[in-house]
């Protein structure tokens, strides 16, 4: 069955989420010295406060659960600065895009092929994420799960894609730099890609993705 719409996930696939505190740490000597660190613990506990929260039916939008993780990240470097969080929540707004991005998704406009991002951010945050990396234009929509109060893996999430698109499982092509993503878009039905840009072993888990690589710049490869 030949791919109908391209479906990527948004943080760490298309916007680098270590950006934010790389950034800040330009002008933060304390950080300067830990930001790997502090960038890491964030978006570890970012996903593992999803996964929790959608298991205990406590959801929250994704910009607090951010926020919440950003603390915890801070508090683990003993950083107690409100100025510096208040510079990295901003920044986490506005993170660039990997610079291979922008090429392919005008591919996939010249070729005609549906683009759209599903993503655990709320439809504010991923908005400004899109719009500060100038890529509005290459989107035929931003699907987010605060539709259905839950965050990714859960089904309910990639059946967003099917309401909007009205096309089979198999005629999705998923792209996400996260495995257990990876793994929850298979399970689900559809065609995978996992842009594994740290080199990172495959997660143990059902649903192997389809095909691996560093970044995006094979991705027309799925389409042939």
């Amino acid at each position: 069955m030949p791919i109908k719409t391209v479906i990527f996930d948004a943080y760490g696939t298309l916007f680098d989420v270590d950006a934010a505190a790389r950034e800040a740490a330009r002008s933060h000597p304390v950080l300067a010295e830990c930001w790997p660190r502090l960038s890491a613990d964030w978006r570890r506990k970012q996903l593992e406060y999803s996964w929790l929260r959608s298991l205990m039916g406590l959801h929250a939008g994704f910009d607090s659960v951010t926020a919440d993780a950003l603390d915890w990240a801070l508090d683990a470097q003993g950083l107690a600065d409100v100025a510096l969080r208040r510079r990295l929540l901003d920044l986490y707004q506005a993170l660039p895009a990997y610079p291979e991005v922008p090429a392919v998704l005008e591919t996939l406009a010249a070729r005609r092929v549906p683009a759209a991002i599903l993503t655990n951010g709320t439809p504010g945050m991923v908005a400004r994420a899109v719009a500060a990396a100038g890529l509005e234009s290459r989107f035929a929509t931003l699907l987010s799960v605060e539709s259905v109060g839950i965050f990714k893996p859960a089904p309910r999430v990639y059946d967003l894609v099917l309401e909007r698109f009205a096309v089979e499982p198999a005629a999705v092509l998923f792209v996400s730099s996260n495995g257990w993503d990876i793994a929850g878009a298979g399970a689900f039905g559809f065609r995978t890609l996992w842009v594994n840009r740290a080199g990172l072993p495959v997660d143990r888990l059902p649903h192997r993705p389809a095909r691996i690589a560093p970044d995006l710049t094979t991705l027309m490869d799925d389409l042939a």
